[in-house]
């Protein structure tokens, strides 16, 4: 398969996968706390990945630690807090929303930090459809209804994401995207998760009860499909194409998230709808030559 075409089915791919993420936050939230729930989501991914990170221990880059060490703790360690604890407050499809800013701040920080330059095409693109998001979160209904704190902290959690992304595309790309998943998750941040986990009180307070079993399915698939799989998938498309065509996942994703609210029972205006055929009109606007660095 060509690099062209495997960069669309991993877009497409991803942006269903996260989309879908912000529900299961939501759900996985009726049953834990935001940071338990945070905790979990890593922990889990990080035993998934383990086999793969021993079995492949030496190919560990030693000499990128302090660059796998940022992109980890920014990209797969604070959002995994950061989400649950704005989703208490605030809808699945906001969050979404919001988190569709990244390709906006991986242009900032590529330019800041990494020299990144970006094609007055790929620019107009992701305007285009940064205006359909707006669409989508101000379009009215249910989901309109805004607060400032948990976006604040959905903004930084963007942020750290472009930062991660960013980093992974200029210091990390000669390891493979499955091996570099596992070391993140099992080597770098199964420590953290467990502490983060224990000064919860989890163990302490969990109990095999029916609901709880439920949460740890929502959580459960949480980390294997939107964490450990779309991390592996992630990586890849950022060897494929670019971290800013990477970030346009965000773009699509507020589709998605949009879509379970609806199934959800929340409503969806003309308005949103409008915005969400914006959204698609940059991406394919947004088909053009890759992002390099200087």
């Amino acid at each position: 398969m060509n690099a062209e075409k495997e960069k669309w089915i991993l877009l497409v791919v991803l942006s269903l996968i996260w989309g879908s993420s912000f529900i299961l936050i939501k759900k996985s939230l009726d049953h834990f706390s935001a940071y338990q729930v945070g905790a979990l989501r890593v922990l889990i991914a990080g035993i998934i990945l383990l086999p793969i990170a021993i079995s492949n221990y030496k190919l560990f880059p030693k000499k990128q630690i302090k660059w796998l060490v940022l992109a980890a703790i920014t990209g797969n360690f604070i959002p995994m807090f950061l989400f649950p604890i704005a989703e208490e407050e605030i809808s699945s499809s906001i969050a979404g929303i919001i988190n569709s800013m990244m390709p906006i701040f991986v242009i900032i920080v590529g330019s800041l930090l990494w020299k990144f330059q970006s094609s007055k095409r790929q620019l107009i693109g992701v305007g285009i459809s940064f205006l359909g998001v707006c669409i989508l979160a101000f379009g009215g209904g249910e989901n309109s209804d805004v607060k400032i704190y948990p976006i604040l902290l959905l903004l930084l959690a963007t942020l750290f994401y472009a930062i991660s992304t960013t980093t992974v595309k200029s210091k990390l790309m000669d390891v493979s995207s499955t091996v570099l998943s596992a070391f993140v998750f099992s080597f770098v941040l199964i420590i953290p998760s467990i502490i983060a986990l224990l000064s919860t009180g989890f163990l302490s307070t969990f109990t095999f009860t029916e609901e709880n079993l439920h949460g740890l399915f929502f959580v459960s698939l949480l980390s294997v499909f939107g964490t450990g799989l779309a991390m592996m998938m992630n990586y890849r498309l950022l060897k494929v194409s670019t971290p800013l065509f990477a970030s346009t996942v965000t773009l699509l994703m507020p589709v998605v998230a949009i879509i379970w609210g609806y199934l959800a029972g929340e409503k969806l205006t003309v308005i949103q709808f409008a915005g969400t055929a914006i959204i698609i009109a940059g991406l394919v606007f947004l088909r053009a030559k890759t992002v390099v660095a200087k």
